[in-house]
């Protein structure tokens, strides 16, 4: 993987033949409770504010990184022949997002994890039941989930395919026990026929691994269907994904696979504004993969859609520090939880939703006393 090059001041000669894209990453962000500068610009429309952005320009030779004014930047762009990039980055950044259900982003919103599979990585057991699974997932609506994720099928690495009939069996009882209490739920399948089934339970978002790709039906169901969908970012299958991943620079090369399924979804009637999008931590990627695009995560807030993030309890929290199993990474994903929310992240999947609103609603807290 190629590293980014970070320069003291903006780079002469970037654009041309040589240059192959240029991407922007918002950074000091600011709440919107802080004194405002007139420089300011609001991210999504949320509650974060920016006057500052790293430009990454990605060139045959090198990848290259400085940080500056956007103002200032701007015209460094028009003329280095970046100008419509950046421009259009730019938008991304400032358009307001939709509320999703009625749900508003001042805040980051809170997606609680039901495993209704018996081999998932954390809260799966073999005799996980039915039963287990609804009391979990009510249990997580009480904890203060904006939303529940429903699954029926491991996408661990290594995990092995499930039938659309067995997953069926498996996520639409605990749809059925959840949808009146006034918290939407979200369907995490890659299969039509379980997108069906789940949606006439109650479901109302999907969630899919393969953005959509892996069942030839799926844009046309989502389409259809009009609901808001999760695009997620995944290098090859569950079962192989994490032999021996590789990227020319892992934060560009996901921003440009989603930027690409971003329009495939609008070409399919799917409208931009009903679209999230997620980077896949660990799918598909190393420890130093992990990182790099958790340290560069807002550059996907330049595709113009809510970010949503995953990576509660996962093995590169062990990897990071000192080898714990699932049930001891709680702190682990509380610090990659809040360190994207300093980056603006707004959906956080997770399946310790009490201690993450808890964590979420002290930084609020401090925040608006300074």
């Amino acid at each position: 993987m190629r590293p980014i090059v970070h320069l003291e001041r903006p780079l002469r000669g970037t654009g041309g033949p040589g240059a192959a894209g240029l991407y922007l990453c918002p950074v000091d962000l600011a709440h919107a409770s802080a004194r405002p500068d007139p420089s300011d610009r609001l991210l999504g429309g949320g509650p974060s504010r920016f006057s500052r952005v790293e430009v990454v320009v990605r060139m045959r030779e090198r990848i290259v990184a400085f940080t500056g004014p956007l103002d200032e930047l701007r015209d460094w762009a028009g003329l280095e022949g970046f100008g419509h990039q950046f421009d259009t980055a730019v938008l991304g950044l400032t358009r307001r997002r939709q509320p999703l259900f009625g749900r508003s982003w001042d805040r980051p919103l809170v997606m609680g994890v039901v495993n209704a599979s018996p081999d998932s990585f954390y809260d799966g057991s073999p005799r996980r039941t039915v039963k287990a699974a609804i009391s979990r997932a009510h249990a997580l609506i009480a904890a203060g989930a904006d939303m529940l994720d429903v699954g029926g099928e491991s996408t661990r690495p290594g995990a092995g395919r499930v039938g659309w009939a067995e997953e069926i069996d498996r996520v639409v009882p605990v749809i059925e026990a959840s949808v009146g209490f006034g918290v939407p739920i979200s369907i995490d399948t890659s299969k039509v026929p379980v997108m069906c089934a789940a949606f006439a339970a109650g479901a109302s978002v999907i969630n899919d691994v393969t953005a959509l790709t892996g069942d030839p039906e799926s844009l046309g169901f989502a389409s259809k269907a009009g609901a808001p969908v999760v695009l997620m970012h995944m290098l090859g299958k569950p079962r192989t994904m994490q032999d021996n991943p590789s990227y020319d620079c892992v934060p560009l090369d996901v921003a440009d696979y989603l930027a690409s399924r971003l329009a495939a979804c609008e070409r399919a009637g799917i409208p931009g504004a009903s679209i999230l999008v997620d980077p896949g931590i660990g799918f598909g990627k190393t420890v130093d993969h992990n990182a790099a695009l958790l340290a560069r995560i807002g550059i996907l807030h330049s595709l113009g859609a809510p970010v949503l993030l995953g990576a509660s309890r996962k093995s590169l929290i062990a990897r990071m520090s000192r080898g714990e199993e699932p049930e001891h990474r709680l702190g682990g994903s509380l610090a990659l939880a809040l360190g994207a929310v300093e980056q603006g992240v707004q959906v956080l999947r997770v399946h310790d939703v009490a201690e993450t609103c808890q964590a979420l609603a002290v930084r609020q807290a401090v925040l608006d006393a300074g």
